[in-house]
């Protein structure tokens, strides 16, 4: 018989409550919901590495990340001429962004001077019904 590590032996047992927050995304409802429990760790957690749940986070956004890249189109090009694209094709000025922030927040985005940080980027996948991969 195989000797089997107490760790192990201790995540069988906790295993079916835990397998309801993480575990490879499958549908679209799972898809859903770990985005929903992601974007809870992200208001926890904030950008604190040290957190006690930063590596649940970094799962989370793993198993995320691997759903988009079976199930959604490739954004193409980098996160500002996605912007650009984006805001061209809903015919949006700066002025018509203010999830993202004041009229000069935006300009900074816009010309390069500033990145998006995670609450934007969120605003804008809403926003647009896009991953929020094609503004990373």
């Amino acid at each position: 018989m195989a000797i089997v590590a107490p760790e192990l032996i201790e995540t069988i047992t906790v295993w079916p409550t835990v397998s309801r927050v993480i575990s490879v995304l499958h549908t679209s409802e799972e898809y859903a919901q770990a985005v929903k429990r992601l974007d809870e760790l992200i208001d926890e957690v904030g950008g604190d590495e040290e957190h006690p749940l930063a590596s649940l986070m970094e799962l989370i956004s793993t198993l995320i990340e691997n759903y988009e890249n079976n199930h959604f189109r490739k954004p193409i090009g980098d996160p500002l001429s996605s912007l650009k694209h984006l805001m061209a094709e809903h015919d949006l000025r700066q002025t018509d962004l203010p999830e993202i922030g004041s009229q000069g927040i935006v300009s900074e985005i816009l010309n390069g001077k500033r990145q998006l940080n995670v609450r934007q980027i969120k605003a804008l996948s809403e926003r647009f019904h896009v991953s929020p991969a094609v503004f990373m």
